[in-house]
């Protein structure tokens, strides 16, 4: 074969080549490929199946809550029976609760004036004396004998006056000698004065009637003037001393009743009235200082006892009151439970519901409290039995017995 047969023979090989790699080359890049049907198919009846279960979960849903509002109004519970009780419009008491302190009218601790040596004790420790009656008698036989001398001094010038006046009238005798004798004489009598005043000093005596306490003194004991000898203390009437705020001024009068009570006597209460109001006001404090008196016959409270004040203010009149059982006190406020009539039942009785309703409370007393607001006279509340009724419950309102509310004790 001759070389230009060969050269043919090779390029018809070559273009055979080019030909077969074209044939199996991927399309050009900007053809998308075609998607796979058969994914297509998977995906679709997927979302199908999906949409149909969740379209019967919420019909089922549906028809779950319809049946269960319409068992609830068909089967509602019956009537819940409680106690109530009906608002009144009373007079109410007002007070002002304070603490204070027993202090005694009379109060003092016997002591000598002067010095000397005891020698006669005529009471008791505790014994009950009336006013005057003896008690210590110091040694006074010094001032006795001086008594004694100036009475012998002034029965001397007394006698001597009486000649000097005699003689001066026959004018045998001057005025200065009459003078002077007189003046004698008032200086004896001044003298017996003194000395009886010293012998009166040695005897102390109760200043007022009472009751004495512990003997703090013996028989032949020195006492200085001031020693400490018994204390006594008059309890048939004692004060009680006690502070209000300045703003209840205005409401304070002399003679309006304070009850008071005291710890060592539990449930007793004493009688007092107010007798001083102090005319200024404490700047520290801003309290105002009153003192009441009370009459102490059995002599139960004594001076320095704690005591609990409550002064008794004119009452309010026409405040709506009720029993501190039917209030429910919250976070929220205080409520109760007003029952309202809620139509007829088919045998024509009258049926009730509870209806919540707030109130503003008032001051509480004798297991009452005033309703300041939220509430009429003639009004009816649930008394007892709240936690079992709620706002728009179903009740039958039943006159029985309440709940008792605990007795309080008066406080500060």
């Amino acid at each position: 074969m001759t070389w230009a047969a060969r050269t043919t023979a090779h390029k018809s090989k070559f273009m055979d080549q080019q030909n077969i790699s074209a044939t199996y080359a991927a399309p050009p890049p900007s053809q998308p490929p075609r998607a796979k049907p058969k994914l297509v198919r998977w995906f679709v009846i997927i979302g199908v199946i999906l949409v149909v279960v969740l379209g019967a979960f919420y019909g089922f849903e549906q028809m779950r809550k319809k049946g269960i509002a319409a068992y609830f109004a068909g089967n509602k519970p019956p009537p819940t029976t409680i106690n109530v009780a009906l608002a009144q419009s009373e007079p109410m008491s007002r007070f002002f609760d304070t603490i204070g302190t027993v202090a005694a009218v009379n109060q003092v601790t016997i002591s000598p004036q002067v010095s000397g040596r005891v020698v006669k004790l005529m009471f008791e420790s505790g014994a009950t004396v009336k006013a005057g009656d003896p008690l210590i008698q110091l040694d006074d036989a010094s001032e006795r004998a001086d008594l004694a001398n100036y009475a012998a001094q002034a029965k001397l010038a007394t006698a001597n006056l009486n000649r000097a006046r005699t003689l001066a009238s026959e004018k045998y005798a001057t005025q200065a000698s009459v003078d002077q004798q007189q003046s004698t004489l008032d200086v004896a009598r001044a003298g017996i004065a003194k000395a009886q005043a010293l012998i009166d000093q040695k005897l102390i005596k109760a200043p007022f009637p009472g009751d004495l306490g512990i003997r703090q003194i013996d028989i032949g004991q020195y006492v200085a003037p001031g020693t400490p000898a018994v204390s006594l203390t008059n309890l048939s009437v004692v004060y009680v001393d006690f502070t209000l705020p300045e703003q209840t001024r205005g409401q304070l009068t002399v003679g309006l009743g304070v009850e008071v009570s005291a710890d060592a006597f539990p449930g007793k209460s004493f009688l007092a009235k107010i007798t001083t109001i102090e005319p200024q006001i404490d700047p520290q404090t801003r309290a105002i200082k009153v003192r009441a008196s009370l009459d102490n016959p059995e002599r139960l409270l004594q001076p320095g006892m704690f005591a609990r004040a409550r002064v008794v203010l004119p009452p309010q009149p026409d405040v709506i009151t009720l029993p501190e059982t039917a209030v429910d006190y919250t976070v929220y406020g205080q409520s109760v439970f007003l029952i309202k009539e809620d139509g007829k039942t088919d045998d024509g009785k009258t049926k009730y519901k509870a209806e919540q309703t707030f109130v503003t409370v008032g001051s509480r007393q004798n297991g009452k409290v005033a309703i300041v607001k939220g509430l009429n006279a003639g009004d009816m509340v649930a008394n007892a039995g709240q936690t079992r009724i709620f706002n728009g419950a179903a009740v039958v309102p039943s006159d029985n017995g309440g709940l008792t509310a605990p007795t309080q004790t008066p406080v500060q």
